[in-house]
C-alpha cells in the first residue's frame, strides 16, 4: 500500500476526509465508464445482452430479429436486427471479415474499454463492398498480412465490436441473417487469449467493489497518455495499487470517503442527464453525447472540433452520462435520435389520445429514417397488441397524400383504412416518439429542417 493511501486508511496525514470524498467522486465519474462498459462486456459473454445469446471472445452474438421489447434492453431499435462480439486482443491481430451487403445498410462500430467509438465500417464509413480487416493491439508492429483493405489500430487489448443491419420486416429477415453468418473473426499469430477479463479481488466488501474493479481494469487497460496525469491524482484512493487489493483491509476513514464519493459521483452523473438540445416542433435530439473520444481516430470516425468536446475534463462527465444513458451508443454523424413528449400544445402525450404526425418533408437521413414509441418517463420500448413497432421510409405500402405529404398516426386505436398503414400504436399511459436518423443528413444536425409538431386529433 502507498504511502498516501496506507495514511488516509489510517485516519493519519494526507488529504482530509471531504479532500478524500470529494475525490473519491471525481473517480466515480472518470471511472464509471469503464467499469460499466467491461461489466457489460462480462455480461455478454457469459449471459448474453437483450436478443444475444452469450458468446466467449472473438465471436460473434447475432440477434435473430430486431429489437422487440421483450428483449430490452439492447443495442437498437424495431429496424435493425443487431450483432456484437467480444475482441480480445492479447493474443495478437484478429482479421475481420465483412460481407458484401448489396447496398444495404449496416455499420460495425468498435468501442474501446474506456467506451470510446474510435472506428466504424459500413454504408457510412467504407462502402457496403466485402472486405477484410485487420484489428491490432496496442503496440502492435508486426507485419500487415496481404488481401486486407486496412489496418484498424485498437486503443485497449479488450475491444466490444457492435453491428447493427438494416432489416425491412419479417420478410427481410433471411436476408439479414444469411449476411450475419457471413462476419468472421480469425486469429492472425498463434498465442494465447485470455477467457475472461482480470479478476477483482473477491475479499474486498461489495460496498468497495466498484473501486475494486476500477483498480485492476484501469492497470489492464490504461487510458490514453493524456489523461494518465488526471488519473495519477487518485493515487491516495488507492487505484494505481498494484498487486494485492488495499481495499481488503482499508481504514475506516478510505472507506467512508469511497462509499460517500461514489454516492455524491452517482448523484452528480445522474444531475447531468440530457435529453437533447431543442431542434423544432417539441422535439429535443442529442448528437453530441458521444464526443468524448479526444484521442483516436481510426477508419469511420471523424477527425474534427465539431465532434469533439473543446474540454477534456469536462469530457468525462458527459462520458459517464453517455454510459449510463447509452452505453455503446453511436456517433451523431451515424445515427441521430430525435424525442418529444409534448404535442403542439406542450401537453404530454397520452394512449388515450390520438395524433397526427406530418412530414410535409421527409426526414433527412442518407441511409433510412424509422419512428418508434417508447414508455415515458422511463425511456424504454412498450408492446401493443398490434405488434407494430415501427415505422418509417421502408415501410410497405405507406399512404401519402397527394402533395407527396407523410402523415403518420400516433395512438392506442386503429384508424380506419386506408390510414391503418401509416399507423404506429402507443402505450395505454404516457409515451414519446423517437425518431431515428440514421446517417442524418446536415439539415438535421445544422438545424435547418424543420421537424414537425405532434398534433392532438381529438379536440
Amino acid at each position: 500500500m502507498a504511502a498516501g493511501t496506507a495514511e488516509a486508511a489510517r485516519g493519519g496525514g494526507g488529504p482530509g476526509q471531504e479532500e478524500l470524498t470529494a475525490l473519491a467522486a471525481e473517480a466515480y465519474v472518470y471511472g464509471y465508464p469503464l467499469v460499466s462498459g467491461l461489466s457489460l462486456v462480462e455480461s455478454c459473454t457469459q449471459e448474453g445482452f437483450g436478443a444475444l445469446a452469450p458468446a466467449p471472445f472473438n465471436h460473434f452474438s447475432h440477434a435473430d430479429r430486431p429489437e422487440r421489447p421483450d428483449a430490452y434492453p439492447g443495442f437498437g431499435g424495431g429496424d435493425t436486427v443487431c450483432s456484437a462480439a467480444q475482441l480480445d486482443l492479447s493474443g495478437g491481430p484478429l482479421r475481420l471479415h465483412v460481407p458484401d451487403t448489396g447496398g444495404a445498410y449496416y455499420v460495425l462500430q468498435f468501442v474501446d474499454a474506456w467506451t470510446n467509438n474510435f472506428a466504424y465500417l459500413g454504408s457510412r464509413a467504407t462502402g457496403t463492398g466485402s472486405g477484410d480487416w485487420l484489428i491490432v493491439p496496442p503496440g502492435w508492429a508486426g507485419e500487415e498480412p496481404g488481401g486486407v483493405r486496412g489496418v484498424i489500430d485498437a486503443p485497449t487489448a479488450v475491444v466490444s465490436l457492435v453491428g447493427r443491419i438494416a432489416c425491412d420486416g419479417p420478410d427481410d429477415l433471411p436476408r439479414v441473417r444469411a449476411l450475419q453468418e457471413q462476419f468472421s473473426l480469425t486469429h492472425v499469430e498463434p498465442g494465447s487469449h485470455r477467457t475472461g477479463l482480470p479478476a477483482p479481488d473477491t475479499d474486498v466488501p461489495e460496498r468497495l467493489a466498484f473501486f475494486e474493479r476500477l483498480r485492476v481494469w484501469t492497470a489492464d487497460f490504461p487510458p490514453a497518455a493524456a489523461d494518465r496525469a488526471y488519473q495519477d491524482r487518485f493515487q491516495p484512493l488507492g487505484l494505481l495499487e498494484e498487486g494485492p487489493s488495499p481495499y481488503v483491509s482499508a481504514g475506516p476513514a478510505l472507506v467512508r470517503a469511497l462509499a460517500e464519493g461514489m454516492t455524491q459521483g452517482r448523484a452528480r452523473v445522474v444531475a447531468a442527464g440530457r435529453s437533447g438540445a431543442p431542434v423544432g416542433g417539441g422535439w429535443e435530439m442529442d448528437p453530441h453525447l458521444h464526443d468524448y473520444n479526444l484521442d483516436r481516430f481510426e477508419v469511420g470516425t471523424i477527425d474534427s472540433t465539431e465532434w469533439k468536446i473543446a474540454d477534456r475534463e469536462a469530457s468525462y462527465l458527459v462520458r459517464a452520462v453517455a454510459a449510463r444513458q447509452g452505453l455503446w451508443g453511436s456517433h451523431g454523424y451515424e445515427v441521430a435520435c430525435a424525442q418529444t413528449c409534448q404535442d403542439s400544445d406542450g401537453n404530454r402525450l397520452h394512449g388515450a389520445h390520438s395524433y397526427a404526425l406530418r412530414f410535409e418533408q421527409p426526414p433527412p437521413a442518407g441511409a433510412f429514417w424509422t419512428l418508434t414509441v417508447s414508455g415515458s418517463p422511463e425511456p424504454r420500448p412498450v408492446g401493443n397488441p398490434a405488434d407494430r413497432h415501427a415505422i418509417g421510409d421502408r415501410t410497405p405500402g405507406l399512404v401519402r397524400a397527394d402533395d407527396g405529404t407523410l402523415t403518420v398516426h400516433i395512438g392506442g386505436e386503429r384508424p380506419a383504412d386506408p390510414a391503418a398503414v401509416n399507423w404506429l400504436p402507443a402505450p395505454d399511459g404516457e409515451f414519446r416518439p423517437v425518431l431515428r436518423l440514421y446517417t442524418p443528413g446536415r439539415a438535421a444536425l445544422d438545424g435547418s429542417y424543420a421537424f414537425p409538431a405532434v398534433e392532438l386529433r381529438e379536440r
